[in-house]
């Protein structure tokens, strides 16, 4: 099948999953047919599809990736010793683990095509991830706290895992406890991926989305938690910016 009939399988699996889904219409060009497939499957509840379904899923999914096209850390040089700056779509990079700023739910974002991270790495990884992050906060009983991390697989995703970890959340004055806490996130993430042999990790720009925690602060936490870190260990790190301003303070601090 093409592309395009591998999204059509899809969007119709998942409309026969909700009967109030039977009469929305399906777009023929390809990007707003996948903008209504991304939509499905943001709202879609964690729940398991058949092996078929999986299947054309990662088919589509994966070519998509390659069509966006791949960056390997291999091909990237390092700013420092084991550190690496690099400006794009954090799915597509190839390496151990990317971070996920995730909200403490810990089941991605459920806003039909939101772009935040979450709703970014959810999407391109495939439905398989929001089931077994469900699976964990199941078993776990509790809402995600702030400042840890939890890894998982990643699908359909050309790194290997997902490292998933909730930023806080800045209303008003920064205080202490933020940076605190924002230091935990990376400092916790740094562990999980040691204690899973992840030999290379590359970090968003946690918290300073809608979380809104300052920019320049966020950035010069994240660099000194990692430097202390490689002081003791070794890991590639990757810190991964989206926009101009991002890549102008990471640029300067490194």
């Amino acid at each position: 099948m093409s592309q395009n009939d591998t999204l059509l399988y899809l969007i119709n699996y998942l409309r026969s999953e909700n009967s109030r889904y039977a009469d929305i219409e399906i777009p023929d060009a390809e990007p707003e047919r996948f903008r209504l497939y991304r939509s499905l499957v943001n709202i879609r509840p964690a729940a398991p599809a058949p092996e078929e379904y999986y299947k054309a899923e990662d088919e589509y999914l994966r070519c998509a990736a390659a069509g966006k096209g791949i960056t390997d850390i291999a091909e990237l040089t390092p700013r420092e010793p084991h550190i690496y700056l690099w400006r794009g779509d954090i799915t597509t990079l190839k390496c151990g683990a990317i971070v996920n700023a995730a909200n403490s739910g810990m089941t991605g974002c459920y806003s039909p095509c939101h772009s935040c991270i979450d709703n970014c790495i959810h999407t391109f990884a495939g439905t398989r991830l929001r089931l077994e992050c469900d699976r964990i906060m199941r078993e776990q009983g509790h809402p995600e706290p702030t400042g840890t991390a939890k890894l998982t697989p990643a699908y359909d995703l050309p790194c290997e895992y997902i490292i998933h970890t909730v930023g806080p959340i800045v209303q008003g004055a920064l205080t202490d406890r933020h940076c605190r806490l924002l230091r935990s996130c990376y400092e916790s993430c740094l562990a999980i991926a040691a204690e899973h042999n992840v030999g290379s990790i590359a970090f968003c720009c946690i918290s300073t989305g809608v979380f809104g925690f300052p920019q320049q602060e966020a950035a010069e936490i994240a660099v000194d938690a990692v430097r202390a870190y490689l002081k003791k260990n070794t890991l590639d790190v990757i810190f991964n910016v989206f926009s101009q301003a991002d890549l102008n303070i990471y640029d300067a601090l490194l």
